[in-house]
């Protein structure tokens, strides 16, 4: 008996010492989870009406955080930055053109590269004056769905890439908006790179 009883002495605290090494893992585990997860995606709250019909005031949407570390923005998407004339606030736009394009303007149409968009995403086609703009290395030009009210690359230029958050893929929040966000690529199918070195140094009308 006196063996026995010194046995499950021994063993408690064993226990004890396997179900605290347990919650300490899962602990850990769950804050690395919580970590990667804050590190990837982040939520971000629209405010306004410049990216109607598309976002809409007070959505709620996902940004993937490193959707570009291994390329680059593509034409459609939309992406959350740093307002380059204000970088402790953040602006989500539409991607139109890469760097090297060449972005023309009249009252209502957009051109890439001589190429005429046919833009479905766009609530008004209205430009407030026609220009030309030529996008320089590593920035980005980037208009607002919601032609009337934006306000974007046509009034303070184009987006250098640092500045960009991540790639906004979807609204979750209400529950009566929620979208994958599409980046209507078949627009953009027909444009061709530009065959002209870039000369510009900023990204302002030509």
């Amino acid at each position: 008996m006196a063996e026995r009883d010194a046995h499950i002495g021994r063993g408690v605290p064993l226990k004890r010492s396997q179900l605290m090494r347990e919650i300490v893992e899962t602990v850990a585990l769950t804050l690395l989870i919580f970590l990667v997860i804050r590190f990837v995606i982040q939520s971000y709250h629209v405010e306004g009406s410049s990216m109607e019909t598309t976002l809409n005031n007070d959505n709620f949407v996902i940004v993937n955080k490193v959707a570009y570390i291994f390329h680059a923005p593509e034409r459609g998407d939309v992406i959350v930055f740093h307002y380059p004339l204000d970088t402790t606030r953040d602006f989500i736009k539409r991607v139109i053109g890469l760097p090297g394009d060449t972005i023309r303007v009249d009252s209502r149409h957009v051109w890439v590269n001589d190429v005429l968009l046919t833009e479905p995403y766009v609530k008004v086609s209205f430009n407030r004056k026609g220009n030309i703009w030529k996008v320089p290395a590593n920035e980005y030009f980037v208009l607002g769905d919601h032609r009337t009210v934006s306000d974007d690359s046509r009034d303070w230029g184009c987006v250098p890439k640092d500045f960009i958050v991540g790639k906004a893929v979807a609204a979750y929040w209400p529950t009566n908006s929620l979208q994958v966000i599409n980046t209507y690529s078949q627009v953009y199918t027909q444009i061709k790179d530009n065959p002209h070195p870039i000369t510009a140094q900023n990204c302002v009308p030509q």
